[in-house]
């Protein structure tokens, strides 16, 4: 999503009490028939001063006028979630099936942990319009930079998503910043440590014509209690939970960006923290990316009071996810069989390890070999050697200086994943 930054609202001279405007009323939003509650409006207006900072010449005219920003509802202590038989029945069943999924690979291929964790990673970048080859994000996951911005941003994602398995057993406000600093920690540290400060928006040039702003900035800390209020609640089915939890998290918008990266690690915090996965992180964003129009289009149903069509869609972006990391796993075994064949190394030697670590992280350099498996630099060469005369490890460039290799293999196999996704699309 667009998540542009947005000025401060202010109180402008006594019109607002604690930012809102007391004149207006909070909007409601058409009446629904369900019994998940729906968002609210209230009037905001933009400081003068980040007006001109912010808005060209030719339309300050235009944003000096009041704007409509979300109230979200509070969702902490609603008895339940109804949704309809159908829709129940199959998330459920998308529930077992993720269960079994996780139950199959971390039971045998230890390596696959990495991958799976990489692939979700990839895909829930490219949800954002993060792109990146899959050699491009080994090679930035060793400090490698030619692989350009993005594949930095998605290597920080994947660190973003082990924080959040990290801190599965205790979701909280603190647990989800850190999920968001371990994101831009580095690409944008100013915008970490904390909820967001300013107004944001989702489209347009300006908050008057975006598609959607998200709740001021002073209602931030209260709507993230109330959703870690729901969070931590044990009397709702999980996979339905996460789903409904996302959409709320992507309502609040707490940051100033990543907002969809973290609500999306969320997702899988909060699978592990109740039992679903125990072994790996299920690609379901690779799931979304198959439709992300009608990604989007769910969160907007959500904010309308109907929570159904977010489930729907995490219900079939599970299944989906599933078959194609279920492909996906059985390449990578196949790999992995041809790949003993090929290097015939004695167990327990560097180069057995090293076949095993490329696996999982399909980059590498001299000095990486070497910290891993605590051997010295004529030691990590050899083995690399090793690997290169299998033909399991290439050069990752023709230059000679800061040499890199690739397990070109693995490589291709993410790269086929990521194609799968792709071509799952619907057509137009």
């Amino acid at each position: 999503m667009n998540n542009n930054r947005e000025p401060k609202g202010n109180s402008r001279g006594g019109r607002f009490a604690s930012g809102a405007n007391p004149e207006s009323r909070i909007e409601l939003g058409l009446e629904s028939s369900r019994s998940w509650p729906e968002i609210a409006y209230e009037e905001r207006y933009l400081d003068e001063k980040d007006i001109d900072d912010y808005v060209p010449r030719g339309k300050r005219h235009s944003v000096k006028k009041p704007y409509r920003s979300t109230v979200p509802p509070e969702i902490a202590e609603i008895p339940t979630i109804e949704l309809p038989g159908d829709v129940l029945a199959d998330a459920s069943e998308a529930a077992s099936e993720i269960a079994r999924f996780d139950a199959e690979l971390g039971g045998e291929f230890i390596n696959f942990t990495a991958i799976l964790l990489r692939t979700e990673s990839a895909s829930s970048s490219e949800i954002e319009n993060l792109t990146a080859g899959a050699k491009s994000v080994a090679l930035a996951g060793i400090g490698d930079d030619r692989g350009g911005k993005n594949a930095a941003l998605i290597v920080a994602n994947t660190s973003a998503m082990d924080r959040a398995l990290e801190m599965a057993d205790h979701i909280d406000g603190a647990s989800i910043i850190a999920m968001h600093e371990a994101l831009l920690g580095v690409s944008r540290p100013e915008w970490t440590g904390d909820w967001r400060k300013d107004q944001v928006r989702i489209g347009g040039y300006s908050v008057h014509d975006a598609i959607f702003v998200p709740p001021h900035a002073e209602r931030v800390p209260a709507a993230m209690a109330d959703l870690v209020r729901f969070v931590k609640r044990t009397d709702i089915p999980t996979f339905v939970h996460a789903a409904v939890a996302h959409a709320q998290f992507e309502t609040i918008h707490p940051f100033p960006d990543g907002n969809g990266r973290v609500g999306r690690a969320l997702i899988h915090a909060m699978y592990r923290h109740q039992g679903l996965t125990r072994n790996v992180t299920v690609p379901v964003s690779a799931g979304i990316l198959t439709d992300p129009k009608r990604y989007f289009q769910t969160l907007t149903d959500y904010r309308e009071g109907n929570p159904a069509p977010i489930v729907e869609l995490m219900t079939v972006a599970a299944f989906r996810a599933v078959e194609n990391g279920r492909i996906l796993a059985g390449e990578l075994r196949t790999v992995q069989s041809e790949w003993k064949d090929k290097l015939k190394a004695r167990a327990g030697s560097t180069a057995e390890g090293l076949s095993q670590f490329v696996m999982r992280q399909p980059a590498v350099d001299s000095a990486l070999v070497q910290a891993q498996f605590g051997v010295s630099q004529q030691a990590a060469d050899t083995a690399i050697g090793r690997l290169v005369d299998a033909g399991i490890l290439a050069a990752a460039s023709a230059s000679r200086r800061n040499r890199r290799w690739i397990a070109t293999d693995v490589i291709d196999a993410l790269d086929r994943f990521a194609e799968r996704t792709k071509r799952a699309r619907p057509k137009g």
